[in-house]
């Protein structure tokens, strides 16, 4: 037995007693299991691989949501990393794939009126299944009939490799996303690929990873990912950056020292209209030197840079809740628990000021700590119901990227792909075409030729 498969069945044998409650499995923004495979010499899907052939997505048996049960249901979608050192090469054979499906018509547009039913057969039944079996999650074989259970199940492996909800349902969501072009399919994967050309990352035996526009985070050994996680990351106006960095320690019970921006606006515009709102806050007003002073001498105008720090004393009603994962970096952003913990309920996760807060975060953090035995899940559990502020630094360092793929390939050979909500592919080819134009025609010219080189 490899390594690797002992981790895998480890892992399994790890989630089993949380799998039973995996509620999240019926939410959006899971990982799936399913997709099409890339081309062979001819240009066709592999039969003996066809994804049709693998079980299709389970629902949740109960509508109970922990933090527990949502990160087991996340784990039980696959083990398969999203970002490991054979990503890049895996999204350019799904280009090739999907530009193989583009030269032969790509697939077809279905009515944004179509109407669908289990057992009831509909006027777009055949048309829905002519476009699942071009996408590889519907085997070839099964091209006619009413909407049934296979039909169902080919929806669910859609759905889960696209970021939704698997029911097996025709929702609007899923229809939208069936109705994306092949081209915009392909110019989300070059866009993938354009940015994993130019991160540098030094992948170690353990990682993490966030990919922003799955909202999730991912926690990878030997190759497998041990944990998976939801996230909220940062809202359209405040996106969260993509980045590599180390993680150097865990802070239980962290104080929350307010972004310069916030305090300028957001509690600038607070204090405007409530003046005991610092204090119902639990937050300090300091000078440079740390030093309290008095919140009603400071100007709350929001038209400067203030030349003070306001902080934000530990406990439950602390912003970064109970856990902070320090991880230096030029944008001084990091990874934590909150005090809204219902929001990793829902299905849209961006929602924050850049920084991404961890569903389950105790378990990412006794998950990062395991080298040190002092610090199991029981004992970080323990010091953090003291409510005192501890730093405990790292033994050794763990390397963190912080990604933004919205199209993307598993080693199991299961293609991805998420909605670009930053809106970033396509500015990037445009600068990226751009940057090309520019070398091409500079190559031509005896005064710039140099330049292309």
């Amino acid at each position: 037995m490899s390594k690797r498969h002992a981790v895998i069945i480890a892992v399994n044998l790890f989630a089993v007693g949380l799998f039973a409650s995996a509620s999240a499995l019926a939410q959006t923004e899971t990982t799936g299991q399913a997709g099409p495979k890339p081309a062979t010499s001819a240009g066709t899907v592999p039969a003996t691989a066809n994804p049709a052939h693998a079980a299709a997505p389970k629902a949740a048996a109960t509508p109970t949501s922990t933090a527990e049960s949502r990160s087991a249901a996340a784990l039980a979608m696959t083990h398969e990393p999203t970002y490991d050192e054979g990503t890049a090469q895996r999204i350019k054979d799904a280009a090739l794939s999907y530009s193989d499906l583009a030269v032969r018509g790509g697939w077809p547009t279905i009515p944004a009126d179509a109407k669908f039913a289990l057992g009831i057969q509909g006027a777009n039944d055949e048309l829905l299944r002519k476009r699942l079996i071009v996408s590889g999650d519907l085997a070839a074989d099964k091209a006619s009939g009413a909407f049934d259970q296979d039909l169902a199940d080919a929806v669910k492996r859609f759905q889960a490799r696209h970021g939704l909800a698997p029911t097996g349902t025709m929702t609007p969501r899923t229809l939208t996303a069936m109705n994306v072009s092949v081209q915009k399919r392909i110019r989300q994967l070059e866009a993938s690929l354009e940015r994993l050309e130019n991160m540098n990352f030094g992948f170690g035996q353990r990682y993490v990873v966030v990919n922003i526009p799955a909202a999730f985070a991912e926690a990878v050994e030997n190759d497998v990912v041990m944990r998976r996680y939801r996230v909220i990351v940062g809202k359209t106006e405040k996106p969260s950056p993509t980045l590599t960095a180390q993680i150097s320690s865990v802070v239980l019970n962290p104080t929350w020292t307010v972004p310069s921006s916030i305090a300028k606006t957001e509690i600038s515009a607070h204090m405007r209209k409530d003046p005991t709102y610092l204090s119902r806050m639990h937050m300090e007003v300091l000078d440079g030197h740390d030093n309290p002073i008095d919140p009603h001498s400071v100007d709350w105008s929001g038209t400067h840079t203030p030349n003070f720090t306001v902080r934000q004393q530990n406990g439950t009603f602390n912003a970064l809740g109970a856990v902070k994962i320090d991880m230096p970096n030029p944008y001084s952003v990091y990874m934590h628990d909150t005090n809204q913990r219902n929001l990793f309920s829902d299905d849209y996760r961006f929602d924050s000021h850049g920084c991404s807060r961890v569903d389950n975060v105790r378990d990412l953090a006794a998950w990062l700590l395991k080298d040190q035995p002092k610090w199991s899940r029981a004992a970080i559990d323990t010091e953090i119901a003291t409510g005192q502020h501890l730093d405990v630094a790292m033994a050794k360092k763990v390397p963190v990227a912080w990604i933004y793929l919205t199209a993307w390939m598993t080693k199991d050979q299961t293609i991805q792909f998420r909605n670009d909500v930053y809106n970033q592919d396509e500015q990037l080819l445009e600068a990226t075409a751009e940057e090309a134009a520019f070398f091409g025609k500079a190559a031509g010219h005896p005064l710039t030729a140099h330049m292309a080189q």
